[in-house]
């Protein structure tokens, strides 16, 4: 529907940058779990979660 109002151009534009905004995403995410606490995220990963059990 989009296509029909811009064009083919920018489909084919929109299809070219679609590897180099999915590269960006993944970065920034690795860089979002790098800033912020990296027990925080791997707690949710299930094989590592169990290597970092808190002694209370």
């Amino acid at each position: 529907m989009l296509s029909r109002f811009l064009g083919p151009r920018y489909g084919e534009l929109a299809k070219n940058w679609i590897p180099t905004a999915g590269m960006w995403s993944t970065v920034g995410a690795v860089g979002l779990v790098w800033v912020t606490d990296w027990r925080l995220v791997l707690d949710w990963v299930l094989y590592i979660n169990g290597k970092f059990k808190k002694d209370d």
